[in-house]
């Protein structure tokens, strides 16, 4: 699923994005959010597309408009594991490459709201976070167009 955020709270569950390294998903508020992780409270800019996997979304809510109040951009059937896609990790999606990075992805208020208490002590147990059951942050390095089903290719670096 690709779900786009234009403003606080509004959502658009997309069939086919465009990926930018200046918006991350074009026409998401991404880069109009502030973030408590920089000095000056722009856009954490490791922080530009939160991904997380669609079966645990699928947990969360059975409705997909419901599972894209969670506010991550890709859902994806992929192991999110550190184990599997640790920070650096290149990934192709259709036509773009994004890289996952070291901004961890733990829930915040709104997402205990949405989806409960249960919900957030779930995904931020041990295991929840060994598996990044929240999901994970990634940015983008190369733009291009992402499409619902397509492949996604863990790109390994040649020597």
């Amino acid at each position: 699923m690709i779900v786009r955020r234009p403003s606080l709270g509004a959502r658009e569950i997309l069939d086919v994005g465009e990926l930018n390294a200046s918006e991350g998903l074009a026409g998401d508020s991404w880069r109009v959010r502030s973030s408590k992780r920089t000095p000056d409270g722009s856009p954490h800019p490791d922080m530009q597309l939160n991904l997380i996997n669609t079966r645990v979304a699928a947990l969360l809510a059975k409705d997909p408009f419901h599972r894209s109040m969670a506010g991550d951009q890709l859902h994806l059937d992929l192991d999110l594991s550190t184990a599997n896609l640790p920070p650096g990790t290149h990934l192709a999606l259709g036509t773009a490459v994004i890289i996952v990075t070291d901004q961890p992805h733990t829930g915040c208020a709104k997402f205990t709201q949405r989806f409960g208490l249960d919900a957030h002590q779930w995904i931020n147990s041990p295991d929840g976070k060994l598996l990044n059951l929240r999901g994970i942050n990634a940015r983008v390095v190369r733009p291009g167009t992402v499409r619902t089903g397509d492949e996604i290719v863990k790109i390994v670096p040649t020597a």
